[in-house]
């Protein structure tokens, strides 16, 4: 196998022009651990906690859909607080990632808090996630400071963490339901739903997708709408073979695939900033 880095991946990181866009499949590199690291053990939390139709007791939006309709909102809510409320430390790659000295925008797809972990050794970092319109009608996203507290925006900020699905830190919010998505999705073509901070920030910059997969609507309707307006150049570490959506998905989006496994990649890029500081 080649070398799982692009140069020019490499480059557009020292330089602040990449963005890290984080999935779910990066929770592995913190190793075995008690939080859901994929949409199967996340529904599987949920649907262990009630009882749903069997038709949907695979489907995570529509079995959280299902709870929140017969059991209250709160009912989810306290589910995914309680899935992923325990502490994991964040992995290496997490680590060094939040130590970059140039990382204007980092984007975080899952409900786990490791990015926020990973930058609390600095000051100069804050969030931006997106809230459920069910507990925050009209309110599209919440600003928070390093300590939780809320801010009224990104001013100052060298480095701002965008969870467009929410987090289980340090508001519980989160985006899980078919109506949530629902009331994103009918939004997001004219990118209302997304800080118009994102928005500047990612302007000529690429991104590099890590641990994440574009197996189904959702998630390639979030990834293009997060990346529109961006650079022409993006790179995906994806080693598993894609399937006929996703390969069209990484051509239509210049998306170039890296076939590595993510844990060899990670290292690979680690050991290649270490070098280049030498």
């Amino acid at each position: 196998m080649s070398h799982p880095v692009p140069v020019d991946l490499f480059e557009a990181l020292e330089a602040g022009r990449l963005v890290p866009y984080l999935g779910p499949g990066v929770l592995a590199l913190a190793g075995e651990g008690p939080l859901p690291a994929s949409a199967d053990q996340l529904v599987a939390r949920l649907t262990a906690k009630a009882a749903v139709p069997h038709k949907i007791r695979n489907n995570m939006t529509a079995a959280a859909q299902f709870i929140e309709n017969f059991k209250h909102r709160t009912t989810v809510t306290a589910v995914m607080t309680e899935s992923f409320g325990p502490q994991l430390a964040p992995s290496p790659l997490h680590l060094w990632l939040a130590g970059l000295p140039k990382l204007p925008l980092m984007v975080h797809v899952w409900y786990d808090d490791l990015p926020q972990q990973a930058l609390a050794r600095r000051a100069d970092w804050g969030v931006v996630q997106g809230v459920s319109q069910a507990e925050h009608f009209g309110v599209w996203h919440h600003f928070f400071q390093p300590d939780g507290a809320r801010s009224a925006g990104a001013d100052g900020w060298s480095t701002l963490l965008y969870q467009p699905l929410g987090s289980v830190r340090p508001a519980a919010n989160f985006l899980i339901s078919d109506s949530d998505f629902v009331e994103v999705l009918t939004e997001i073509d004219i990118q209302t739903p997304i800080p118009e901070c994102v928005q500047q920030l990612r302007q000529g910059r690429s991104f590099l997708f890590l641990g994440c997969r574009f197996a189904n609507q959702l998630e390639r309707t979030f990834a293009r709408q997060v990346i529109k307006r961006s650079s022409n150049r993006h790179w995906a570490v994806l080693p598993e073979e894609p399937t006929k959506n996703e390969a069209k998905f990484l051509q239509d989006n210049n998306i170039r695939r890296i076939e590595a496994p993510l844990e060899a990649f990670a290292a690979a890029l680690m050991s290649d900033a270490l070098s280049s500081a030498v």
